[in-house]
């Protein structure tokens, strides 16, 4: 949220914006598939001290003033960020199948769900406190307040992660690092267009339409998607509830028919969007006031945005957790951090994916297209989850 709101201050167009997060996101396919290796053969302690400290050093770069600040600097200090990210979430999601009894599925679910939930909530408080620090420290102060606190995680967690969970019986092998099993697979490729459709109008396309078409200030677009990241935390958090579960195939209808209905909303955006355009354009034919018909407009479309956005979130949310739940099903005990890995470099590779056209479709064919492009690909997630046993 800092570099989004920050750069996009400096003047920096939608797609360079995008660009400065092309590593964060390709470094972290990279990290899902060498870092669950890693995991299985040095134990997911050890991966999450060295993300901890790389997120540390990643910030520190991030300190420099701002003629150092340039686009090939911030995207080195965001591809360390992005590597430091998914060696922690990568060690979290594994940690949980090794903690809870194979025979206890809905426990299992439970906890999952639990864990993604609360990941999800507490970078909801990072979005709005990205805005709110950038207001009143500034870029370099919000900056070196998330590096001390960061540290200080840092130094408790080499203290308190000491044992040596998910390290492998056997070491498995570099080149075991790609998934053989056809379930994971399948479920890795859902989960890719899943998030890319996420992304493709939420990461810097919704922030910058909402500050340079509504004129929203930094702190309001912070509070705003923080509220919807933490509110989509929760749904996560109580999926369980929402889907059920059963040990039989049936998971897999489930999962696609939530993600057939979360495909919708985006379309049915699109089309709200279309008729309050439409009325504008015939309000202001017959002699309607310009202004008053720019403000109106403004405020219908802000209206569907939230709206859109908060029932977006709720099924997206339903639908990530019971992704998330599955991979941990499927996931072979003695190599889950490999199996999990692999399956969050899926998610990554969507994010990056999503990322990339966020800012290239924003700004060549605007906000419409990005949410046009997350209706398809939800529909092909829905087709490709399916395919699980």
């Amino acid at each position: 949220m800092l570099v989004v709101l920050y750069f996009h201050q400096l003047g920096y167009s939608p797609l360079q914006i995008a660009m400065l997060f092309l590593f964060y996101e390709f470094f972290g396919v990279v990290t899902n598939l060498v870092g669950g290796w890693l995991g299985s053969r040095w134990g997911l302690n050890r991966t999450m001290h060295l993300g901890l400290g790389l997120q540390v050093i990643a910030l520190s770069m991030l300190l420099v003033s701002n003629e150092w600040l340039t686009i090939a600097w911030v995207m080195f200090a965001q591809a360390l960020s992005g590597i430091a990210k998914d060696l922690n979430k990568m060690s979290a999601k594994s940690a949980v199948k090794l903690l809870v009894p194979e025979n206890q599925q809905e426990k299992l679910y439970k906890w999952v769900a639990i864990l993604t939930g609360s990941k999800n909530t507490l970078k909801g408080v990072g979005f709005f406190l990205g805005g709110l620090l950038l207001s009143l420290l500034g870029f370099h102060g919000a900056v070196l307040a998330m590096a001390v606190a960061l540290a200080v995680v840092w130094c408790i967690s080499i203290f308190a992660l000491k044992s040596d969970l998910g390290k492998a019986k056997n070491k498995p092998k570099f080149s075991q690092i790609f998934s053989k099993s056809r379930n994971i697979n399948w479920l890795s490729a859902a989960r890719l267009f899943l998030f890319a459709a996420r992304d493709v109008w939420f990461v810097v396309a919704l922030p910058v339409f909402l500050i340079s078409q509504l004129a929203w200030t930094h702190w309001q677009v912070g509070a705003f998607i923080a509220t919807w990241i933490i509110a989509y935390g929760i749904v996560q958090g109580i999926a369980p509830k929402l889907t059920g579960l059963n040990n039989n195939g049936s998971n897999r209808q489930r999962a696609s028919i939530w993600c057939l209905i979360l495909s919708v909303i985006p379309a049915a955006m699109v089309g709200a969007f279309m008729v309050v355009d439409r009325v504008a354009m015939e309000v202001s034919a017959i002699g309607g006031s310009t202004t008053m018909v720019g403000a109106i407009d403004n405020t219908i479309t802000t209206g569907i945005i939230i709206i859109g956005l908060l029932i977006f979130g709720f099924f997206f949310a339903v639908n990530s957790s019971l992704h998330s739940y599955l991979i941990i099903r499927v996931a072979n005990v003695d190599s889950v951090s490999t199996d999990v890995g692999f399956y969050y470099m899926a998610n990554a590779s969507g994010r990056l994916l999503g990322t990339v056209l966020s800012g290239y479709v924003f700004q060549v064919y605007g906000f419409n297209a990005c949410l046009i492009i997350s209706s398809f690909f939800i529909v092909i997630s829905a087709f490709l989850v399916r395919n699980i046993d």
